[in-house]
């Protein structure tokens, strides 16, 4: 089926517009569910056409309207926030960025899905750190998670035993971080031993989420946290790889395009030892990827970023990614919510998951050999999606991450101490969300 829509599926992308559809509802007892998602590639754009025609076979009455948005992140975020203004243009159902997902709750465009999921039986088998993308501040289901991603240490084998150190490497805490940086800058000077970028989820939340009890927002009081040694802890390590010389230069770091040069150069001619990056890594290595590498799956390995002090769980990652959500002012929440399902069943999911070389949200599609086969890295990239974390993304949330943002690249850029950062983060939170909504720890 999947070749045999592809034609039919880029004709639809080109001709639907959020304008002039009619939403969810019934005409001469037709009933019509209106998609909406990111028309951005290939996987996507075949699975919703594919759904389409599964489940208008298997429900007769009901169209299935997709609507696809153009756009990168934010193009897609603005238009669908256009788009459930009104009711003539509000999706029954959508693709939602877990980064979005509380503010849209909290706005009211975003049904509740417990009682849709009681009797669906695959629920059970979607991972439980993978499921934490759709739950909202109330622990209710909000979505349902279509993909993910985590974060691991990526290191070049070639660099690494050049400078002495035992292969397979994986460390059990920060100091191990430091120590195979160092040894890698004293056997070779010109090459980059370590890299985290002066960024947050490949970087400053890897470190925070990794501290004793360290994370941003304490879920039970729902409140944010100041004064958090865990904070501090993470600037100073950063400050630590900059001021050492175990990184890129400063300056180096604060391009926002360094990435290219860590994944397209530096690994792949033996110039850095190892870096924090996303699991989609051998994306761009693989045939066909944007820095096309027939090597990689020699040279480089994977390792679980450790905890701090190497206390439990032992590894720490962050994920992100995307889900399918129900409107809340659809007309037919029970057939929404069954095309959800639909869309995340077996066969589906797994189909969209090695099409797209995304991280599995469902346990089963994480053990089949397709899956697994997908790239050599597949199944360690995925393991850590058991120890991982999703940012709190409150409605605030953007204005917080930016002050996070802010503390980390000034510490990189040596303009304050990671005390200094900290306070003013601090100080920046309350500002953000109110004296009452923080808590001290």
């Amino acid at each position: 089926m999947r070749a045999s829509t592809k034609i039919l599926a880029a004709g639809a992308a080109a001709a639907l517009a959020l304008s002039g559809c009619s939403g969810s509802g019934s005409e001469d007892g037709q009933q019509t569910l209106r998609i909406v998602y990111r028309n951005v590639d290939v996987p996507m754009v075949e699975l919703m056409e594919d759904v389409k025609q599964e489940f208008e076979a298997a429900n007769d009455g009901v169209s299935v309207e997709l609507a696809p948005i153009e756009g990168n992140d934010e193009d897609y975020a603005t238009k669908l926030a256009l788009s459930q203004r009104s009711a003539d243009t509000a999706p029954d159902v959508f693709l939602e960025d877990s980064f979005k997902l509380r503010a849209d709750v909290e706005a009211g465009y975003v049904l509740q899905l417990d009682d849709y999921l009681t009797d669906w039986e695959d629920w059970d088998g979607f991972n439980e750190t993978a499921k934490q993308a759709g739950t909202g501040d109330d622990g209710g289901t909000y979505a349902i998670p279509l993909e993910t991603d985590t974060r691991v240490i990526w290191y070049n084998q070639n660099v690494l035993s050049e400078a002495g150190i035992d292969l397979p490497w994986e460390p059990g805490s920060w100091e191990e971080i430091l120590a195979m940086a160092r040894t890698v800058k004293a056997a070779n000077p010109d090459v980059v031993p370590f890299s985290m970028y002066a960024g947050t989820m490949q970087s400053f939340y890897e470190l925070l989420y990794g501290t004793p009890g360290g994370t941003l927002y304490d879920e039970d009081e729902q409140k944010w946290i100041t004064g958090s040694q865990g904070f501090v802890d993470s600037l100073a390590f950063l400050k630590t790889i900059y001021d050492e010389g175990l990184a890129v230069t400063p300056a180096e770091a604060l391009d926002e395009n360094i990435w290219q040069s860590i994944v397209g150069e530096m690994l792949p001619q033996d110039r850095m030892g190892a870096t924090v990056e996303g699991s989609y890594a051998p994306q761009f290595w693989q045939e066909g990827g944007q820095y096309e590498w027939p090597q990689y799956s020699e040279v480089m390995a994977a390792a679980p970023f450790p905890t701090q002090n190497g206390q439990d769980p032992g590894a720490v990652s962050m994920s992100g990614g995307w889900t399918l959500a129900v409107g809340s002012g659809t007309e037919s929440p029970e057939l929404a919510a069954e095309f959800v399902k639909m869309a995340l069943s077996y066969d589906n999911s797994l189909q969209y998951t090695v099409d797209s070389s995304k991280i599995a949200v469902r346990t089963d599609v994480a053990e089949a050999p397709e899956y697994l086969d997908m790239n050599p890295f597949a199944g360690a990239v995925t393991e850590v999606l058991d120890v991982s974390n999703y940012r709190p993304a409150t409605s605030d949330f953007a204005e917080i991450d930016t002050a996070v943002l802010t503390a980390t690249q000034e510490v990189v850029a040596g303009g304050k101490s990671p005390e200094e950062a900290a306070a003013a983060y601090d100080e920046a939170l309350r500002k953000i969300v109110g004296e009452e909504n923080v808590t001290e720890k």
